[in-house]
């Protein structure tokens, strides 16, 4: 089962998202938040597979909710904002996700099951933009810590940045999908990163594309 907190400040939507995710066979809602310091506590005490959440909340908002929640859970951001300053907030913050509020019941749930199988996902809107900001800016220079990684471990980099999921790089590179996961893991703790979708970022600023 993949266990998911719901973190949102209007109950009425909370209750919406805990109807779809319940619906699911194999995700089970463990938890709701009605404000990003009550999502940290819980996801801290509770440890889910995925955390839900909203960025505008009072106090504590998602970003910085997402922020502290770095290495312990992966956080799926929804909301209504489709905002670039909110886009680069939460995939700085570690977020493995971006989705809008208007996607449909049946993709939510598979991006829950994307983000716990530790793929990344953004919204299309999310996605073209950021592929043109990309495209318009000239690469950074290479980043000293891409030299602490092995020759594999570039390849799994390049392939994050070309938006690839486990699966997919597995069978790129002929190899199985937890070896896959080993290495998605060394290379974020080896560049000091929250999230996959930061690892594809750093690769497309790097021209390892």
């Amino acid at each position: 089962m993949i266990r998911v907190v719901v973190a949102d400040d209007h109950a009425a939507i909370r209750a919406g998202l805990v109807l779809i995710l319940g619906g699911a066979p194999d995700v089970e809602v463990v938890g709701e938040a009605s404000d990003g310091a009550a999502a940290v506590r819980m996801a801290r005490a509770l440890r889910p597979d995925v955390v839900l959440m909203d960025i505008r909340m009072p106090g504590t908002d998602g970003i910085e909710a997402t922020r502290q929640l770095s290495g312990v859970c992966a956080v799926l951001v929804l909301t209504t904002f489709d905002l670039d300053e909110y886009v680069h907030g939460a995939l700085r913050a570690g977020a493995a996700g971006f989705l809008l509020k208007s996607v449909e019941a049946a993709a939510l749930v598979d991006a829950v099951r994307q983000v716990a199988a530790g793929d990344g996902v953004l919204a299309p809107s999310v996605t073209r933009r950021v592929i043109a900001q990309f495209a318009a800016a000239a690469p950074k220079p290479r980043p000293a810590a891409l030299d602490a990684l092995t020759d594999r471990e570039v390849e799994v980099l390049r392939c994050l940045g070309e938006g690839l999921s486990n699966h997919q790089i597995g069978r790129k590179l002929h190899i199985g999908e937890t070896t896959v996961k080993t290495h998605v893991s060394r290379v974020l703790t080896k560049l000091d990163l929250r999230s996959r979708v930061q690892a594809a970022i750093l690769a497309q600023e790097a021209g390892l594309l």
